[in-house]
């Protein structure tokens, strides 16, 4: 075999290598059943690929199935159909009775409670797993090690405090540190940040966001937080029901939500009831409390339909005059919340309350009255959803 037959199977390897997902997750179905026999499934039917590096975040609300679904790629549950591979090794397959223990699995993974063992100072927490999985390490190199990654998330400083001696934001660094020392490719997030305050919270996301992109490994975060998803989220993945809701990066979920669902949960969103009176190529037309509004096209709807009317506040023009465009409706200006960096303002049309985002120095009178548009491109038109019986 000639030299350039080797190159190119060399790069043939390569390409396969860039192409194969590093987590590979396949009907993936988990069920309990509880005190009462009642059969619950938490997970329902989950295909997701994750490519190295890549920043995963699984979002939605409390039961929506996130933590189980991260709670069965660390192999802390046992999932009842499907697979899951890491880096092409099957890590478990219900059909073939596999079922590799966490310890196993090539990943680390960061809890809600930091779960730092209270006996063992800020160097011996981190330098745990080194000792425990890594036998064959000597202790100049994992001391080599511990400093290293110490000092890539700034706690160099606290080798020899114990975790009841630190803050809520150190902690956390720990965790994190003691997480990434291993060097392993998969890291798995389970509300990391949700323990600390609004500060620090912010400051963590930034430097977990940095230190990502530094070491380059990929990440599954599961959040009820719109912002950690939206900053930290190369896709998100939004759950509803144990069941993907939809896929997609921030910008792109946050712009073109599929359902009333991820729109309302995804950034905030202003919403009314509408019936579908016509849907062209361009535009659908909806009658409303409103009178008649013009949305975004919707294939999907049809003449007669019901439909929840929903629209971002960023999106939301107020005017003191009626303005000659569509999408013009009159309303009461009740309050105006400044932020610093922009302003919130109240509305209210016959006792629902709207809201509307403007620059922070925008200034009117209270209790008065006022007209707000909203251009059609801005404005979505959803099947309503069934109420829950």
């Amino acid at each position: 075999m000639n030299t350039n037959t080797l190159k190119k199977e060399d790069a043939v390897a390569t390409d396969l290598a860039a192409q194969q997902p590093l987590l590979a997750i396949r009907d993936l179905r988990k069920q309990f059943t509880r005190a009462n026999g009642h059969l619950v499934t938490a997970v329902d039917d989950i295909t997701l690929s994750i490519a190295p590096g890549e920043f995963i975040v699984l979002l939605g609300p409390s039961g929506c199935g996130k933590t189980t679904l991260l709670r069965c790629i660390g192999g802390l549950e046992t999932a009842s159909e499907g697979t899951i591979t890491i880096n092409g090794r099957a890590m478990f397959s219900a059909e073939l009775g596999t079922d590799v223990p966490t310890r196993r699995r090539g990943i680390s993974m960061v809890f809600q409670s930091y779960a730092l063992w209270p006996n063992m100072t800020v160097f011996e927490n981190i330098a745990f797993p080194l000792k425990s999985r890594r036998r064959g390490m000597s202790k100049s190199e994992i001391r080599e090690a511990v400093e290293e990654i110490t000092r890539v998330v700034g706690i160099s400083d606290l080798h020899t405090q114990y975790p009841h001696h630190i803050s809520g934001g150190q902690q956390q660094r720990v965790a994190l540190a003691r997480a990434l020392v291993d060097g392993n490719a998969l890291v798995l997030f389970d509300e990391p940040l949700s323990n600390v305050d609004a500060k620090v919270r912010r400051d963590l996301r930034i430097e977990l966001a940095a230190l990502q992109a530094k070491l380059g490994f990929a990440a599954v975060y599961v959040t009820h937080d719109q912002e950690d998803a939206m900053e930290l989220a190369d896709r998100i993945v939004v759950l509803e029901g144990g069941r993907i809701a939809q896929v997609g990066a921030p910008q792109e979920i946050y712009e073109n939500p599929v359902s009333s669902y991820v729109a309302g949960f995804v950034g905030s969103s202003n919403s009314m009831s509408g019936t579908v009176r016509e849907v062209t190529s361009t535009e659908v037309v909806l009658d409303s409390t409103m009178g008649l509004i013009k949305a975004r096209p919707n294939p999907g709807l049809v003449a007669g339909q019901e439909v929840e009317v929903m629209f971002r506040p960023q999106h939301v023009r107020i005017h003191q005059e009626r303005p000659s465009s569509t999408n013009a409706w009159p309303m009461l200006l009740r309050k105006i919340m400044h932020s610093g960096t922009h302003a919130e303002i109240l509305l209210t049309h016959e006792h629902e309350i709207y809201q509307a985002r403007a620059d922070a120095d925008f200034e009117a009178v209270l209790d008065s009255d006022v007209w707000v548009t909203v251009e059609q491109r801005h404005v979505f038109g959803f099947p309503k959803r069934a109420v829950p019986a």
